[in-house]
């Protein structure tokens, strides 16, 4: 009887989650322009999807803060990783308290903040405003990836390196950082589809005249529903969902690597 419970609760969660998800992915392959009548399957929304320079734009947007934000969060959250693994405990765990903050924080908190600091800066609203805001709440993830990886290092096979003459750089890059390898990648991984998929942040720091997708799609859906965006939002659903994949997938496959026999 609890199985059954179970069962029947864990499929309710799972319908009202994806139950939207699929509809979308569904009318993304509808002929017909109308929600309520299916068309027969076609591809044309997509097509005409990468038609529009505007769509287009916005993807470029996307795609360039994503990956130039994920590798500096990547860089800042490194050497971040490396200086708080140095400090004392108490030290440690005050700064790992404060990295967490922004990620409990509530993303509306986060965005009006970044706006306010940047008004009071005299910054311009544009890419740039954007960039700086996605690498500030892309560095508690690339941290929160990379300090496990950290805690697993013997600091005993570094300084065996520099007692054989490599210089800290050497040592640095040939003992600790393949290592640290995975869990670098995995936090560029989850730093890329943060803000990849971005929204209320981006909204309030990216001025006028600049869009990424999501704020792309925003604005489209107010203007009203065109078919057109339920092929985008269903491309960068299936975008999310391969990244998440590769990001979980590391982990496992990097410990099966380390432990072949309990693999087999």
């Amino acid at each position: 009887m609890k199985n059954t419970a179970k069962n029947i609760y864990t499929a309710l969660i799972f319908l009202f989650l994806y139950a939207p998800i699929a509809t979308l992915i569904v009318l993304s392959f509808n002929a017909s322009k109308t929600r309520s009548k299916w068309g027969g399957f076609t591809f044309k929304w997509y097509a005409s999807l990468f038609q529009n320079e505007e769509i287009l734009e916005a993807l470029g947007n996307t795609l360039l803060i994503a990956f130039i934000s994920a590798f500096a969060a990547t860089v800042i959250g490194t050497v971040a990783c490396i200086a708080m693994n140095s400090m004392k405990k108490g030290a440690r765990t005050l700064l790992m308290g404060i990295t967490n903050i922004p990620m409990l924080n509530a993303e509306i908190v986060t965005g009006i903040s970044l706006m306010l600091l940047f008004i009071s800066m005299g910054l311009r609203f544009g890419l740039g405003t954007i960039l700086l805001s996605h690498i500030t709440f892309n560095i508690p993830y690339v941290i929160l990836s990379i300090m496990p990886r950290m805690k697993q290092l013997n600091p005993s096979t570094y300084e065996a390196a520099l007692d054989l003459g490599a210089s800290h750089t050497t040592a640095f890059f040939k003992v600790v950082f393949p290592d640290l390898l995975p869990g670098i990648l995995s936090g560029f991984l989850m730093a890329f589809t943060m803000s990849l998929d971005d929204f209320i942040i981006t909204h309030f720091t990216k001025g006028a005249g600049v869009d990424t997708l999501s704020t792309k799609i925003y604005t489209e859906v107010k203007k009203g529903i065109k078919p057109e965006m339920y092929a985008l939002s269903t491309l960068i659903f299936v975008t999310v969902l391969v990244l998440l994949l590769l990001v979980n997938m590391a982990p496992a496959k990097n410990k099966s690597q380390k432990n072949p026999e309990k693999a087999i």
